[in-house]
């Protein structure tokens, strides 16, 4: 279960990672037509539906990895009063009733709807440029994909914190800089004492 956990964050990470770089090309197609709308009155046709496809490519593709990390929104006022094992109960049972079923329709269906529009080259109805959706529409199934494996890893953290009574360990890729300036102080507080 730990090589698979390890496995499935590894894949989150990598591709929340690669699809954060999308916000720099989105950055860079804003900035081109602010540049051509405003300092050119030549605005384009294509770049309103490119940063549409560019924000959902983000979206989509980086589920995965905050649900590795633990950056989704949770309401956990009751929560975060429960021992480590009746957490992990309430989310195995809550994986289980209502995440799987959502993402697997989002894989199985999301399958047939992107299928469906590479078949016909789908274009976009509401695009003055016309452009083609039939690629963005494959994130649909392959978020369902990424979200359907790095939810098996956390059912399978769920088991090891029943088995153990401690959550298992996660992987640190970025943090946030208040996380790190707490510890830091944390650390000086500790010398101070000695």
């Amino acid at each position: 279960m730990r090589g698979y956990i390890h496995f499935a964050d590894q894949l989150s990470t990598s591709l929340g990672k690669a699809f954060s770089w999308c916000i720099v090309i989105l950055m860079g197609g804003t900035c081109y037509e602010v540049i051509m709308a405003y300092a050119f009155n030549a605005p384009t046709l294509w770049n309103f539906d490119f940063s549409l496809q560019m924000y959902a490519g983000i979206f989509m593709m980086a589920g995965a990895y905050t649900l590795s990390t633990e950056a989704h929104v949770r309401g956990d006022v009751l929560y975060r009063l429960f021992k480590p094992r009746t957490q992990a109960w309430l989310d195995l049972v809550l994986y289980i009733i209502f995440f799987f079923p959502g993402v697997l329709a989002l894989v199985f269906y999301g399958y047939e709807y992107a299928a469906m529009a590479w078949k016909i080259k789908e274009t976009s109805w509401n695009s003055p440029a016309q452009i083609n959706i039939y690629m963005a529409k494959t994130f649909i199934p392959l978020s369902g994909l990424s979200l359907t494996i790095q939810g098996i890893s956390e059912m399978f953290r769920c088991i090891i914190c029943i088995q153990t009574g401690h959550w298992p360990a996660r992987m640190v890729s970025a943090e946030e800089t208040e996380k790190i300036l707490m510890r830091k102080s944390q650390q000086e507080d500790v010398t101070d004492v000695i």
